[in-house]
């Protein structure tokens, strides 16, 4: 679907993108995943049509951006960070309009609008000004133009900037349900989202894709394994050999440890209560779930929990983002300048 080869985007003497090479199947869910500044939006921007890159080439369905722009843009639909919207517009008119200029046939606007309205769930507010909602749906409304005429590819920049707890789960929901008949590429800073929403992840610095793969992939990569947290309890009978905490835990921590693969095991806070519960994160070289839940149940434990780490995805992106040892030295003296400037002036 999307072809990205030696891709460079300068901005006069700055290197903004480059080299950049990736390649995206149609109907997935791409994240670009990079700090303030790695090159997240200027990549979106030129996928879209916004910008033209300096050099390397980009396909859109086997059509070059650079060849033959108009086509690839009437193939695309695009969420910038600041969604394009017309405030003084009623929401469902505003759609209609949009619509009209991505080429929907007209015998066909009225029921494209009422489907997209259906699918970013906006129908309360239809017929309500744009400017008079709230961030959330402004941002619904902003994907809703994104999609009124069914782009084989969907560009979002950002899509759950500003939104509370609440509009976050739901963004989430609503980009998830945009694989498959659509291809789409999705930035963010933000780890949980990237993680949640996203089949792929290309994780991006100083404008190049230093990793891509899925979440196990990319900690399997940076991490050399995997981390789970797992919650075993053990029964209590009269003829079990575990009378005391102590033992409960050496019995859950050597049935752990002997598995092929597990480097280190250690305790962890419980999430459930009980004296006969233990918890645990193991570090593995590869994914032994499988065989961990096996031999649980061949022991006779209950199992209560086994998940990823929570901060497993975290630790990769943050060793990916920052793999210049002088750049964490680097921030802290900018940091320390700043901090000495402002008490001079206080």
């Amino acid at each position: 679907m999307i072809e990205i080869e030696n891709l460079f985007k300068y901005y006069g003497d700055r290197r903004a993108v480059g080299p950049l090479s990736a390649t995206i199947d149609k109907g997935e869910i791409v994240g670009l995943l990079g700090l303030n500044g790695a090159g997240k939006t200027t990549t979106l921007r030129v996928l879209a049509c916004d910008l033209l890159p300096t050099s390397g080439s980009v396909r859109v369905g086997g059509v070059d951006v650079v060849e033959r722009p108009d086509e690839v843009r009437a193939r695309i639909g695009y969420l910038p960070d600041v969604p394009p919207l017309y405030g003084e517009m009623r929401v469902r008119e505003y759609l209609e309009f949009v619509a009209r200029l991505r080429g929907v046939p007209r015998v066909d606007v009225d029921r494209r609008v009422s489907e997209v309205i259906e699918i970013t769930e906006i129908g309360d507010e239809r017929d309500n000004v744009i400017s008079a909602l709230s961030h959330g749906f402004r941002q619904r409304v902003g994907i809703a133009q994104a999609i009124v005429h069914r782009p084989e590819l969907v560009v979002l920049d950002e899509p759950i900037s500003g939104l509370d707890p609440v509009q976050i789960v739901e963004m989430r929901s609503l980009v998830r349900s945009l694989g498959g008949e659509h291809t789409v590429v999705v930035s963010s800073h933000i780890l949980n989202e990237i993680h949640e929403t996203c089949d792929r992840i290309f994780v991006i610095r100083d404008g190049e894709i230093v990793a891509s793969g899925t979440e196990a992939e990319l900690s399997n990569q940076m991490l050399e394994g995997m981390q789970l947290d797992v919650t075993l309890r053990i029964p209590e009978s009269a003829s079990s050999p575990y009378r005391t905490a102590d033992d409960v835990l050496e019995a859950a921590t050597a049935l752990v440890s002997s598995l092929e693969g597990v480097r280190e095991v250690e305790t962890r806070q419980s999430p459930e209560a009980g004296p006969r519960v233990v918890a645990l994160r193991l570090h593995a070289g590869g994914d032994v779930r499988d065989v961990l839940c096996k031999r649980v149940v061949e022991a006779g434990f209950s199992l209560l929990e086994l998940s990823r780490a929570e901060r497993e995805l975290e630790s990769v992106f943050l060793r990916l983002a920052e793999s210049d040892p002088g750049a964490p030295a680097a921030r802290r003296k900018k940091r320390k300048a700043r901090a000495a400037r402002a008490e001079k002036t206080s």
